[in-house]
């Protein structure tokens, strides 16, 4: 058993990983016998407003995680002990599989409001129980990769490296994150653990510490290419310039220490760039490329390259880890249809599309995006891209769907070009990108 102050969460432990309300009202279907299909669909109403589109990512993890969530004996006899559920519902629970399908967009696919990412089909009460670790799950992965991806629009084809974990929302968040990173193109993540777990290339260099723990900082940087040869230096702990120059000047001694790259992570970034530039380029230098950090995010990024600093890659730390100008997207995981019934939601402001749906992306004989139609699943006549795709069936992964992961990364690349431009703009705004809704589902919304 996990101790009480641990923060990980054990396997055993995950379908306790809920709101109280998921499984008091499961309970109450199964004390009703209301076994009927449901249909949950999980979207968000509005896109932040200084988003112009939001990147879906995390939906197949979710998938793979939730298709072989159980309740062990151990997670019984904790619900048993609240005293709230009956003996013959928690045998039902202990007996639980997830007998359902799960229909999602592929990981790395663009969205926008109201589409939905996923949406889950099963008896009532298998899908409700996975609201709340659904959300959790699809949540963090797409506000993470949604962050990421305006760095790497920013960057202009520069390596982005992700320095976020020490003040990212615990280690979880951390450690997907990185997998949220991979998919929105990032080059690479200081973070040990994401980065072997997630595939993705571990990168670093040195802290301030290392450098004021020697007498000398050219000793520093000497012993540490020693080291390491073919490393980057980082030259700001004192004088910046005066730290390019001792680099030079370990180079001229000993070029067999092929230094790689120095970071500056202080002051004018553009401007010690440019002097550090002219220092290593008069020295010969011109192979010894420059890395900036020091509290980056898309619009410094942006106003750096658009002065021409010199600066080769970038690192990224908080503002990404815990998305700092949107950290969170309202996420809904609404029941759509029950029975064969449409369900609509009429509170105002909250109102949701019923019924099971497809997302279909319009493409022009250049095979540019050029609009969304939100349709009911089975809706005929309905040109485009169908989006959302088959995970799970009866309980069971599709090994092909989720293989499609693997190639997340080159299909977002390719997925942002095709849209229209205003979609890649960094300032706040909306994007004109029309998103409609079919005739069918427009004529059952109006009658519902």
């Amino acid at each position: 058993m996990n101790g009480t102050n641990s923060p990980r969460v054990d396997d055993n432990e995950l379908a306790l990983l809920t709101d109280l309300y998921q499984l008091t009202m499961t309970q109450a279907y199964w004390k009703e016998s209301m076994q009927e299909r449901a249909t949950f669909s999980l979207f968000f109403r509005k896109m932040p407003p200084n988003r112009r589109f939001m990147l879906a990512c995390g939906q197949q993890h979710a998938a793979a995680l939730l298709s072989r969530l159980r309740f062990g004996d151990e997670a019984i006899d904790r619900l048993a002990g609240t005293g709230l559920f009956d003996p013959g519902f928690l045998d039902w629970l202990g007996d639980w599989r997830f007998e359902g399908d799960i229909w999602a967009l592929t990981e790395g696919t663009p969205v926008f409001a109201n589409e939905p990412l996923l949406e889950v089909d099963a008896p009532i009460a298998h899908a409700q129980l996975l609201e709340s670790l659904m959300m959790n799950l699809v949540q963090l992965e797409t506000v993470l990769a949604s962050k990421a991806v305006r760095l790497v629009m920013a960057a202009r084809g520069r390596p982005v490296v992700d320095f976020g974990m020490r003040r990212m929302h615990g280690v979880d968040a951390a450690v997907r994150g990185v997998r949220a990173y991979r998919t929105a193109g990032l080059a690479g993540t200081s973070n040990v653990l994401g980065g072997l777990r997630h595939d993705l290339a571990i990168n670093g260099t040195m802290a301030h510490s290392y450098i004021l723990a020697h007498d000398d900082e050219r000793e520093a940087f000497r012993a540490f290419a020693r080291h390491y040869p073919g490393t980057t230096l980082l030259v700001d702990t004192h004088d910046t310039l005066e730290g390019v120059r001792k680099v030079i000047e370990i180079m001229r001694d000993e070029p067999k220490l092929g230094v790689k790259a120095i970071r500056l992570d202080s002051g004018d970034l553009g401007e010690l760039a440019k002097g550090a530039r002219a220092l290593l380029d008069e020295a010969g230098h011109d192979d010894i490329t420059i890395v900036a950090s020091s509290g980056l995010d898309e619009h410094k990024i942006a106003a750096l390259i658009e002065d021409g600093a010199p600066i080769d890659a970038f690192g990224v730390g908080t503002q990404m880890g815990v998305s700092a100008d949107a950290p969170v997207i309202d996420l809904s995981y609404k029941l759509v249809e029950y029975a064969g019934t449409p369900r609509v939601k009429h509170s105002p402001g909250k109102i949701n599309l019923p019924c099971r749906k497809q997302i279909y992306r319009q493409v022009d004989a250049q095979g540019r995006y050029v609009g969304d139609i939100i349709a009911l699943r089975d809706e005929s006549g309905i040109s485009g891209e169908p989006l959302l795709r088959p995970l799970v069936r009866a309980g069971k992964l599709d090994d092909d769907e989720m293989a499609r992961a693997d190639d997340a990364r080159e299909r977002v690349t390719d997925a942002i070009e095709r849209f229209p431009e205003d979609i890649r703009h960094l300032a706040e705004g909306e994007s004109a990108y029309p998103v409609e809704l079919s005739p069918g589902l427009e004529r059952l919304q109006s009658r519902t």
